[in-house]
């Protein structure tokens, strides 16, 4: 199966044009279409595609909102912004959108962004930082409340935490916790020099990073030792992270 993909646009000529165009391109499956944001969103919680192109100016929830919404559930969502007009684009770029597409766009342009999806996600080993930096300070544990009740987790054991689902997920080395905590109060309870927030949905731990490479052309991905999970790195937080390794 390739990436799955959904294409929202209130024009339905132009979900049909985008329709034909991806297919077109192996290694893509459109699952479905949507006329709205509302549509969007019931599409994404069945469906989860890991594409969504996305019209900005709608009726009702805006193309912009409806993103932040989508990102809110899963992080790594490929949006393109496809929209005949560029004044959103400085907002669509502060959601890390992966590309912004103008209409009426050339189908080429629109290939040129699906191919470069495709390199990125077959190839994810490349413009890696091998270095790490000293777990040296800050608290042994960090006290989460969930639905079971009171979790003490060890800092030292904390590989990344992010938003998903609309809740926040914890993830050590042993496995994770979900919490309805915001990033944001739990980014306050952690050490500065050990955590960095390298995403407005990710937090991770400097000392576990192994290697980052580019991931569109405003983010890049962080890979961690002795595990499978990665996070996104925007590319302001990028050149803040040099600083701290080179």
């Amino acid at each position: 199966m390739g990436l799955r993909v959904l294409v929202v646009d209130d024009e339905k000529a132009m979900r049909t044009i985008l329709k034909k165009v991806i297919g077109k391109v192996e290694g893509f499956e459109v699952l479905a279409e949507a006329k709205n944001a509302e549509e969007a969103l019931e599409h994404f919680e069945i469906n989860k595609p890991e594409v969504v192109f996305l019209d900005v100016e709608m009726e009702g929830t805006t193309g912009v909102e409806c993103a932040k919404k989508i990102v809110d559930i899963e992080p790594k969502t490929i949006i393109i912004f496809a929209t005949a007009h560029t004044e959103y684009m400085t907002e669509a770029f502060e959601l890390y959108a992966f590309d912004y597409l103008v209409k009426p766009f050339n189908i080429e342009r629109v290939n040129k962004t699906l191919l470069k999806i495709k390199e990125l996600s077959n190839n994810k080993s490349s413009h890696g930082i091998d270095k790490i930096i000293k777990h040296e300070k800050g608290l042994d544990k960090i006290v989460i409340k969930n639905k079971e009740g009171i979790s003490f987790i060890d800092t030292m054991d904390i590989v990344l935490i992010q938003r998903e689902d609309r809740a926040t997920a914890i993830y050590t080395l042993e496995g994770h916790y979900i919490t309805s905590e915001g990033l944001s109060d739990i980014e306050e309870r952690l050490d500065k020099s050990q955590f960095f927030r390298s995403h407005k949905s990710y937090i991770i731990n400097l000392s576990m990073i192994s290697k980052i490479f580019p991931y569109g052309r405003w983010t890049y991905i962080v890979k961690f030792k002795n595990t499978d999970r990665d996070a996104l790195l925007t590319h302001e937080k990028y050149e803040e992270i040099k600083k701290i390794f080179v």
